[in-house]
């Protein structure tokens, strides 16, 4: 089931009503409820996999528990072996085992054999698989770490793993802070109830007034790169660049206001990325949920920075390879890690790389310096050129659309939408307020602050933006529903 859908639209004021207004005085029955209506939002897609939710659901806690009870060192690390073997086990038969067939094939075709049968399977990636597995792995790693005590209450662990807002595509949410919340009493608040309907609001105007128009130019860029200039391959990779950050963090609004209206604080998962003055700070504020999780369960276990120099980029090398690979089965993925593998590493040797971590652009005025402007656009720049590997759809096309850019003129003919030649004007006034209304929220909320009847005049503005550019095209999945 979509966010952006008529099905949600419905689903989500009936699961709304039933949790507040008949279920409320029982906490059991409000996590049944969430329980069913999780799974209900899952099994829209395929009721199938509803089956791998509840095994993997099942196993984890049986596995938590059984880390929990076990005095024995060797036993406890053994229970732990097999969750993440069985979690990693099941994420890589899904989503890898097709990948690992085809390029030991190429390996082999390479060398001159080739093979006379293809053993690839046609497998359905399960949607959300890449989230939750990673979610229920911190939660027994969190036991074997005497970090979290586990539940005996299988409805509420069952509930952690399937919570819808955030179930499809984050954020990645570590059991010590959402299952406390699923364990304890709700008690709706109206101050909280508004400021989820605003994020909510503010998540598909990002999604659907700004990503899915967006999303016909970038389709059309990158599949027939070959006919434009590279003014125009620049701008499409630009294009995808907005996209990609309205796309997923409108989810991620929208997930969090989601939970909001249920009583749940969920984690914010991207802080204004694109006004980064270096890669470091990039991923301080981009998809903050996974790179937390590689950093606490991967980076820190295997050494960080603790090391030599040698120890910490082979780390950093790792944590960014994996992260590449875990978005997608693809070797464009892994590339895509490796290039941000390779633009961190400078900033950790020159100790740059941490500088960033308590300020914000533009601290203490009203615009940026021209120092911090050059860095945002430069690391923009950078991080653009890498969203080219994110985007195609073989390593060959990524690296031709770049010698494009490079070769051709820069033109910037693409000013004009290629279907009609009209100014495209109105995508980039909503492309403005998206990255407006980012900037005068660095520091706080600032939309909180206006008087009440600019408030207003906002959101009834985003309202008529996402149905001004809802009615012009079908209903469209997030991006990141494929990883």
């Amino acid at each position: 089931m979509l966010f952006n859908s008529f099905e949600y639209l419905v689903f989500l004021p009936l699961v709304f009503i039933c949790y507040w207004f008949i279920v409320n005085k029982n906490l059991k029955l409000q996590n049944v409820l969430l329980l069913f209506a999780s799974y209900i939002f899952y099994g829209w897609w395929d009721y199938r996999f509803l089956l791998l939710i509840a095994l993997s659901s099942l196993a984890d806690y049986v596995l938590g528990m059984a880390i929990y009870k076990t005095y024995n060192k060797k036993k406890k690390k053994r229970y732990l072996v097999v969750s993440v073997l069985f979690n990693l086990g099941v994420l890589g038969f899904f989503k890898y085992f097709n990948f690992f067939i085809t390029s030991w094939q190429d390996l082999l075709s390479a060398i001159g054999y080739e093979a006379g049968v293809t053993w690839t399977l046609k497998i359905i990636l399960p949607v959300g698989i890449s989230f939750y597995t990673f979610q229920t792995m911190s939660y027994t790693i969190d036991i074997y770490r005497k970090k979290l005590r586990p539940t005996e209450d299988f409805i509420a662990f069952a509930a952690f793993v399937s919570f819808f807002p955030q179930l499809v595509a984050g954020p990645i949410e570590r059991a010590t802070n959402l299952l406390p919340q699923i364990q304890k009493k709700r008690v709706f608040k109206y101050e909280q109830g508004l400021e989820a309907l605003q994020l909510i609001l503010w998540g598909l105007f990002k999604k659907v007034a700004v990503a899915d128009s967006l999303a016909p130019l970038v389709n059309e860029i990158f599949a027939n790169y070959h006919a434009y200039d590279g003014g125009t391959l620049l701008l499409g990779a630009v294009y995808f660049a907005v996209q990609i950050y309205g796309d997923f963090s409108g989810y991620s609004d929208i997930a969090i206001g989601t939970a909001k209206l249920f009583g749940f604080d969920l984690m914010t998962n991207f802080k204004f990325p694109y006004f980064s003055r270096n890669i470091g700070e990039f991923w301080r504020r981009w998809h903050i949920s996974l790179s937390t999780w590689f950093r606490d369960y991967l980076y820190i276990p295997i050494g960080g920075s603790k090391g030599g120099n040698w120890q910490s980029i082979r780390n950093i090398c790792t944590i960014f390879l994996i992260s590449g690979f875990w978005h997608g089965a693809n070797w464009t993925f892994i590339v895509w890690g490796a290039i941000h593998a390779l633009l961190y590493i400078p900033s950790f040797l020159f100790g740059t790389n941490k500088k960033y971590t308590t300020s914000i652009i533009a601290e203490n005025t009203w615009f940026p310096t021209l120092k911090e402007l050059w860095q945002i656009v430069s690391t923009f720049f950078f991080v653009t050129l890498a969203w080219i590997f994110f985007r195609a759809e073989r390593l060959e096309e990524a690296f031709e659309f770049i010698y494009l850019i490079f070769k051709s003129p820069l033109d910037f003919n693409t000013l004009l939408n290629p279907y009609d030649n009209q100014p495209f004007f109105k995508e980039f006034f909503f492309i403005g307020v998206l990255f407006g209304v980012d900037y005068l929220n660095r520091k706080e909320n600032k939309i909180d602050k206006l008087p009440p009847i600019l408030q207003v005049c906002f959101f009834v503005f985003l309202t008529i933006s996402i149905i001004i550019s809802f009615q012009k095209k079908s209903e469209m999945a997030f991006i990141y529903f494929n990883f």
